[in-house]
């Protein structure tokens, strides 16, 4: 295994670079596209330009409106995006990474008509329905019903921890279409017209850091069209489990902590030298794991360039980010000290906020996309090959 990236790749890290440095939205400080709506609209604008190059979705093949991008140019992209902290809608999260390959694999050449282009005109922005109130790690649980009703299905229930709900346009979701079967079977999976379909009500979930961004849906004898099941009639659960194959193997997260590592190692340079002395080799140790998990993005980003599948490879790096990303934000916090706590919002706040705010926002990282106490089953007996207990 290479661990460096040749010239192609390089030179398109120089030309991302540069776009960076001239598109890249000024959204004031503590804002996030995720929670405010004036940055959310930036980060509409942002990808309408990146629409404009297409490199909304570089790695797709190029009869679906990417590039034709390599693994490895796509690790470059999603690097510089992660580091420089290019904003996003739902657009790229949701819609390049997960559902739009999915469609590629398992969607009908009118689905892919449909909704393709969409996303990589920056247009659609998608949300996620999984989560259910009685159904997280143990997803299978899902008790949303779909009832088929000549070319409609009938949806009744509710989804919740819904990212983005309010601003998506469209959704994907899992819902049981054969109550007698088996829980991982009777299944299925459906693409939503969320702003143009009678039934759906979004209410907000505010979370710990006293932000919207989670939700939770209710359908209410919603109507979907049959032609908008992907795959088969109750074998939605193996079009599922693709989607969250895509949504695990990314290595911008590390790119981002990076970003924030420089940021607190600039901030120590000035402080006085018992503080440096106290912190140095705290953040140090955060650093040499950050790299470890630089690598291990590196490792699936090989396999996946020699035709391999990364199975439990993608639950050791989801484990390793989201524990390490608790790690930097507490240790950032009690290095500040009592500044620490201070808010985006609030006067004098260290890094606008970053901090605080980052902790607050790192806690459900160890449960969303399987708990890591699921990650770490996979990891024993699909990569240990130990027996389930």
């Amino acid at each position: 295994m290479d661990l460096r990236f040749g010239p192609k790749e390089e030179a398109l890290r120089q030309e991302i670079r540069a776009f960076l440095k001239e598109h890249l939205p000024k959204i004031p400080a503590g804002r996030d596209a995720r929670t405010d709506d004036e940055a959310f609209e930036a980060a509409k604008e942002f990808n309408r330009k990146l629409a404009e190059r297409g490199w909304i979705a570089p790695a797709w093949p190029k009869e679906y409106g990417g590039l034709g991008a390599s693994i490895f140019e796509q690790m470059v992209f999603n690097e510089e995006f992660g580091y420089h902290g290019a904003p996003d809608t739902g657009t790229r999260g949701f819609g390049v990474g997960m559902i739009g390959p999915t469609l590629i694999i398992h969607g009908t050449e009118e689905q892919k008509r449909e909704h393709l282009p969409r996303i990589t005109s920056g247009e659609a922005i998608w949300c996620q329905g999984y989560s259910e109130p009685g159904a997280g790690s143990d997803l299978a649980s899902l008790q949303t019903r779909a009832v088929r009703d000549g070319d409609e299905y009938v949806i009744n229930g509710q989804k919740i921890w819904t990212s983005g709900g309010h601003r998506a346009n469209w959704m994907f979701l899992l819902a049981r279409t054969d109550p007698d079967a088996p829980k991982h079977r009777g299944i299925s999976f459906f693409l939503l017209d969320l702003k143009n379909t009678p039934g759906v009500t979004v209410r907000p979930l505010i979370n710990m850091a006293n932000r919207h961004h989670f939700n939770e849906v209710f359908f209410e004898d919603v109507r979907i069209p049959r032609k908008n099941l992907v795959g088969e009639e109750n074998r939605g659960w193996y079009v599922g489990m693709t989607l969250l194959d895509f949504e695990r193997s990314g290595i911008g997260t590390t790119a981002a902590q990076r970003r924030t590592l420089e940021r607190m190692v600039e901030w120590l340079r000035d402080e006085p030298a018992w503080k440096r002395e106290r912190y140095r080799l705290g953040l140090a140790g955060l650093v040499i794991e950050n790299n470890v998990g630089r690598y291990l993005g590196y490792r699936i980003g090989d396999m996946q360039a020699k035709g391999k599948v990364p199975n439990y490879e993608a639950s050791v790096i989801k484990i390793f980010q989201s524990e390490l990303t608790q790690r930097i934000y507490r240790f950032g916090v009690n290095m500040l000290g009592l500044p620490g706590q201070l808010l985006p919002e609030q006067p004098g706040a260290p890094f606008n906020g970053d901090m605080p705010e980052g902790y607050l926002i790192s806690v459900p990282t160890t449960i969303y996309s399987g708990t890591n106490e699921i990650q770490r089953n996979i990891i024993a007996t699909r990569g240990l090959g130990l027996p389930r207990g």
